[in-house]
């Protein structure tokens, strides 16, 4: 067995741009659906997850892989007395 040179690529690599990371995003969506349809989820319920997404996209305005529990506003729970 032989050892070989390994390299940093963060050092080498440019900072995507605007047109990289909506690929990539567009990617990830798609890895998304097609994951949903293998575990044979019908394609209505594919078809009504993805707009929610798309909305949690806008509505947070970054990248849905940036999100995370740290990330998501707390939701209020109705008090106890008013059950």
């Amino acid at each position: 067995m032989s050892l070989a040179v390994v390299r940093n690529l963060r050092e080498a690599r440019v900072p995507a741009g605007p047109d990289e990371l909506a690929a990539f995003e567009t990617d990830a969506l798609a890895g998304f659906v097609l994951s949903r349809a293998a575990a044979g989820l019908a394609d209505a319920t594919i078809r009504s997850d993805v707009p929610h997404l798309e909305q949690l996209r806008a509505w947070f305005g970054w990248p849905l892989w940036e999100h995370g529990p740290c990330t998501v506003p707390p939701v209020s729970q109705p008090a106890a007395s008013s059950r």
